[in-house]
């Protein structure tokens, strides 16, 4: 037997509005939860509403429109301020390495060749590649780091340039000296990293002086390599270095929404996902 159930317009309209009531409920619970531990996963929201993948992505991508959040690959997390500067004074022997940045560094250093001349990035991801760059074949490093210039002390068959210039707390040197001083040199590689990156507006960073010195380290490279955390692809600093299509490759992670991947692939850069497990 089959039974037909016909609603009447008023009451089809007064059940629209209840899912509509319970979806802004729901998304507003969502952004909440966002902005108390600063991520979300779509498992999560699955789990707990008792909804489809897709309507927990409908969710965030909506709460993304509303400015409340930024799409990850697994989810959502919380938005930074545009002028959100690291601390000043890091430990970086006592830092912590997350699997995300040991990934991006270690696809990177494959593209490390003999005799080249590398530009190394300063701060986390200068430290975290330092300790996976190839030993036993010769390359000349460029580090405007203190405290990377010191780690090279110890090593053998690498030429090593410590970039002058007036030293922040944290480490580096990145004035009009040290613009001044990195624009005499040619890369045959370089290893740049920022804050921020969109398609549309390309890497930012935070201060003037850090954007100045990097637009003159790229100016002189063959080949510029962008090491960038998924969570930070599709966010804005302060600053504009450069556009998305002056790099040759850029390298993230699991995190990178697949729609951001695509439209930095269309500026022409070669896009490199890490995946979380893939060691190769």
């Amino acid at each position: 037997m089959c039974v037909i159930i016909l609603l009447s317009n008023s009451v089809a309209v007064f059940l629209k509005e209840v899912i509509a009531m319970f979806m802004e409920e729901r998304q507003q619970e969502i952004a909440e939860a966002i902005a108390r531990s600063g991520k979300i996963l779509i498992a999560e929201i699955v789990e707990k509403y008792h909804i489809s993948d897709e309507s927990a992505r409908r969710d965030l991508r909506m709460l993304e429109q509303k400015g409340l959040c930024k799409r990850t690959h697994g989810g959502a997390i919380r938005l930074g301020q545009i002028n959100m500067i690291p601390p000043r004074d890091r430990d970086y022997s006592a830092m912590p390495v997350f699997e995300n940045y040991r990934r991006i560094a270690r696809q990177a250093v494959k593209l490390v060749q003999e005799n080249d001349v590398i530009y190394l990035t300063s701060g986390s991801f200068g430290f975290i590649l330092l300790s996976l760059l190839p030993r036993g074949v010769h390359y000349t490093l460029v580090v405007n780091s203190v405290d990377l210039a010191k780690e090279l002390r110890a090593w053998d068959g690498v030429d090593v340039y410590s970039i002058g210039g007036k030293m922040r707390q944290s480490g580096s040197v990145v004035d009009s000296l040290a613009t001044a001083f990195v624009g005499r040199f040619h890369f045959d590689l370089c290893f740049i990293t920022g804050a921020g990156l969109t398609a549309e507006f390309g890497l930012t960073n935070n201060t003037d002086e850090t954007a100045a010195f990097q637009r003159a380290v790229m100016k002189n490279s063959r080949r510029r390599i962008l090491l960038m955390p998924g969570t930070k692809i599709g966010a804005d600093s302060m600053i504009k270095v450069c556009e998305t299509e002056d790099f040759s490759t850029i390298i993230t992670d699991w995190d990178c929404d697949e729609e951001q991947a695509g439209q930095l692939r269309e500026k022409g850069p070669q896009v490199m996902v890490v995946e979380n497990g893939d060691d190769t």
